[in-house]
């Protein structure tokens, strides 16, 4: 909860926008020697020599994108940062810088922005990021974050969406449909909370589940265990709105078709359990849920043998002729039309 009337509370007013900014960012310091001047001019100066750059940004915006009853406003900071590597990554790229904007409501103390910055000051440090910019402005409608991010990749080796081929094989990192697991787990507490205050729900049981929502964990790690094996993906994308729709963007951009093979999902075991409790069946969480920020990517047949056995990679599919159209294929061997249900940043019904 954001209000703590035992807590100091200083009005945002009392710095100014200039005095925000420096003391919000006065204590991250620059680590790339590709920046060359970041926050405290007009704008970042940067240099990458012989690289192209990747650019990326996202919105976040409460109510939409994040309720501040259940998130901590240091996890929020953190994930806002996450959202937008995870793009870099997808791209084959590294990510080296980010930009930082927010709009605020006067129900904000100093205090509060502060520990949402320290979740942004955690993720630079984890991820070796330089802040070189953003902005700050009023809000009247709660909390809005827009970051954006800087990454840099060699020359020819960025890894778009539209470059799969028929034959490909289809293949995930990590496992799917927690985060959106950990989302029902969270709003059910929170509907508890609001019939009894008084309630201390003990959520042990979906640690996992709970983590995977409020502090995802960007996939940097991907591109180098790849590099390590002698595979280079063929396409590339981000698991942010359901796996179904990635496999979608990636048949419709690369004009393929593609078999998603349900059996071959990896799911968590607090998934499948907490699915049974809420009477949910977990492959439609897996493929619809989204925000699981792990790498789906496809292959050319032949690294299968260098990729065989990985426990970092589930091989969930392989692509077709586009003329073939895009399937899941139960686990009773039946072809399903593969429908995108995941995140619609434009719905008018959310979560």
């Amino acid at each position: 909860m954001l209000e703590d009337k035992n807590k100091e509370r200083t009005s945002l007013s009392e710095l100014g926008e200039f005095g925000l900014i420096d003391h919000l960012t006065e204590h991250f310091k620059i680590t790339h020697k590709s920046t060359i001047k970041g926050v405290g001019d007009d704008a970042a100066i940067l240099h990458f020599p012989d690289e192209e750059i990747v650019v990326t940004t996202d919105l976040l915006t409460e109510g939409v994108h994040f309720d501040l009853s259940y998130v901590p406003l240091k996890h929020l900071g953190y994930k806002a940062v996450m959202v937008n590597l995870s793009d870099v990554y997808a791209m084959n790229a590294s990510a080296s810088q980010i930009t930082v904007s927010i709009a605020v409501s006067n129900r904000f103390p100093l205090e509060a922005i502060e520990e949402l910055y320290a979740g942004i000051q955690t993720a630079c440090v984890n991820y070796k990021l330089d802040l070189v910019g953003g902005d700050t402005t009023s809000s009247q409608t709660g909390l809005l974050i827009s970051v954006t991010a800087i990454g840099h990749v060699q020359k020819n080796k960025a890894v778009q969406r539209s470059t799969a081929k028929e034959g490909d094989l289809l293949v995930v990192s990590g496992d799917v449909g927690a985060a959106y697991m950990g989302l029902q787990i969270l709003e059910r507490e929170k509907a508890v909370f609001k019939v009894n205050p008084q309630s201390q729900p003990d959520l042990e049981a979906y640690s996992y589940l709970i983590e995977r929502q409020l502090k995802p964990e960007a996939r940097k790690d991907v591109s180098s265990i790849l590099q390590q094996l002698e595979v280079i993906p063929t396409s590339m994308i981000d698991v942010s709105d359901g796996l179904s729709s990635e496999v979608l963007h990636i048949c419709k951009n690369s004009k393929v078709g593609c078999n998603v093979y349900e059996d071959k999902i990896p799911l968590d075991p607090q998934v499948i359990s907490s699915c049974e409790e809420f009477k949910l069946d977990s492959t439609t969480i897996a493929l619809s849920g989204g925000e699981d920020y792990e790498l789906l990517f496809t292959i050319s047949p032949e690294d299968f043998p260098k990729i065989k056995g990985n426990p970092n990679f589930s091989i969930i599919g392989h692509m077709t002729q586009e003329s073939e159209g895009i399937h899941l294929i139960t686990r009773a061997n039946t072809k399903i039309e593969l429908i995108a249900r995941g995140w619609n940043a434009l719905s008018k019904e959310k979560n």
